[in-house]
């Protein structure tokens, strides 16, 4: 750490290759020992030896960087001068503009919001910051799946049950240490916990990060009729234990969810279904040990609980974003499920999924506008210390412009999350089945169309460093490239916006010019 007190001028002596020192906000650092190591060469230090180099070391790299030869390089501060940029600690909220969601800045107040879901946002982001952070960006590089290590903490922690949402399956249950009643964890909770969890910027590991489970087993709590094994597996799965996702999609049907081939027929007992089909693209298809299956039956459609085990088969597929989220091709061969694995009743398999979608687009959402707003917060820092033609970025026009753009999609769509997520508090299972379906989807389809927006706005803005997976830009590079997973997965923005118009045409009114 600093310990000396410095002068300017003792920085200028030191300013070749045998001693060479630097300021960077007015702390002295000796990169003599340095310079081989520097990964951007020698010339680039000698042509700051002995200076002031903040606007360029800033127009180059990360605080990051800074922070991690900090204790190594830095010989002390500057007599006189205090250190300016913003360190921030584990908890802590950006102090950028529209970095965080209007109810977290302190200067506004917000209906919605409780002490409880303060203290919840600030628990999360310190598990997230220490646990899922480090892990998300190792894995999102080398494609490995979610240690059970990180799993097994989310699960002593409760996290696991609180991303299924509301319900009894929190009640009596500790969550992150005592930060909220399971009785009072509400949609609001819900909302942050999905928001805060997706800081961790991988958007691979980010739906691999048990997101199976998220949209599966509430499907198993709501839909599964035997009572005994609804409880075992939803333990199962919440102790960590065991892993779940849905396989509904498949290479001859998507959105169309009627064009199902995948077949499932009773034994002469009827005892057991005989399942054969193949799913494609299933997240997390490759570690689950429960597969939520939508089969065609011989009247409908029906939806099965089945295990891992004789005759299923997964394969990897390779997609744009990270392995990590462990996608996978099922190929269901003979395989032989009880009949007290039916969730719902057979033939009646469509409204399980369309109901099970409400929650799992909801949670897409809360997503992609927390990481947009991730987004818009390193557009605005990298607009403020990038200096272009003589002066910062942010100064001129067009840039103002673009940010204008980010910043009022960001907000626009928060509120309209919020209040989507407002009805959900006032509204039982059944209801938000009945009246949410149109405006969730409205919802998704306008969220994922604006991340495009801002996604190509940043990308510009970054130029190549936008272009590129390491540096200043990662992030945005990172959301420009995964963005369009939000569009397809859990309902294409095309077949959501129709949802949306279809369900407000069935109540239409006789109403004339």
């Amino acid at each position: 750490m600093p310990h000396q007190t410095l002068t300017r001028a003792e920085v200028a002596k030191h300013n070749t290759e045998d001693s060479l020192w630097c300021i960077i906000d007015h702390r002295v650092y000796d990169l003599t020992d340095f310079i081989d190591a520097h990964p951007g060469g020698s010339i680039v230090l000698a042509q700051v030896a002995g200076q002031d180099a903040t606007t360029v070391f800033y127009n180059l790299h990360r605080q990051e960087v800074l922070e991690k030869y900090k204790n190594s390089l830095c010989l002390g501060v500057l007599g006189g001068e205090a250190p300016e940029v913003i360190e921030s600690n584990p908890g802590d909220l950006s102090p950028v503009p529209y970095a965080e969601p209007l109810w977290l800045r302190p200067q506004f107040q917000n209906p919605y919001y409780k002490d409880s879901h303060r203290k919840l946002q600030k628990a999360v982001r310190i598990f997230t910051g220490k646990y899922v952070t480090p892990e998300a960006q190792e894995k999102e590089k080398d494609g490995t799946y979610i240690s059970q290590e990180l799993i097994n903490r989310m699960a002593e922690a409760n996290i696991l049950a609180m991303r299924l949402g509301p319900g009894e399956h929190l009640h009596n249950r500790k969550l992150l240490g005592g930060v909220v009643d399971g009785k009072e964890f509400d949609y609001f909770h819900d909302l942050v916990l999905a928001q805060e969890m997706v800081r961790s910027n991988a958007r691979g590991f980010q739906d691999g990060n048990m997101s199976g489970m998220v949209i599966s087993l509430t499907a198993v709590q709501h839909w599964l009729n035997n009572k005994e094994l609804k409880e075992r597996v939803t333990e199962e799965v919440l102790s960590g234990k065991k892993t779940m996702c849905l396989a509904i999609t498949e290479a001859f049907a998507g959105s169309d969810v009627a064009g199902l081939r995948t077949t499932a027929e009773k034994t002469p007992d009827g005892k057991h279904y005989i399942v054969n089909g193949t799913k494609k693209w299933i997240t997390n298809g490759m570690f689950a040990d429960y597969f939520v299956t939508g089969c065609r039956t011989p009247k409908g459609f029906s939806v099965l609980l089945i295990p891992r085990g004789d005759g299923v088969e997964a394969t990897p597929i390779k997609t744009s974003y990270s392995m990590a989220a462990a996608t996978a091709f099922i190929q269901f061969e003979n395989v032989k499920v009880p009949v007290e694995n039916l969730l719902g009743k057979e033939n009646k398999g469509f409204v399980v999924i369309m109901s099970n979608f409400n929650h799992e687009r909801l949670i897409m959402v809360c997503a992609v506008v927390r990481m947009s707003m991730t987004v818009v917060e390193e557009c605005m820092k990298w607009c403020n210390q990038r200096i272009v033609f003589g002066k910062k970025l942010i100064e001129q026009p067009v840039i103002r412009q673009k940010l204008a753009r980010m910043i009022s999609l960001c907000e626009s769509n928060q509120a309209w999350l919020e209040s989507i997520v407002y009805q959900m508090c006032n509204m039982t299972y059944e209801q938000q089945a009945t009246h949410l379906g149109g405006p969730i989807g409205l919802l998704k389809s306008h969220t994922t169309r604006s991340a495009h927006k801002i996604a190509n706005d940043a990308t510009n803005i970054f130029g190549g460093r936008g272009l590129t997976q390491s540096g200043m830009g990662r992030t945005i590079e990172m959301f420009h490239r995964t963005n369009k997973f939000d569009a397809i997965l859990g309902g294409t923005e095309e077949i959501l916006a129709d949802l949306g118009i279809r369900q407000a045409m069935k109540g239409f009114p006789k109403a004339m010019l």
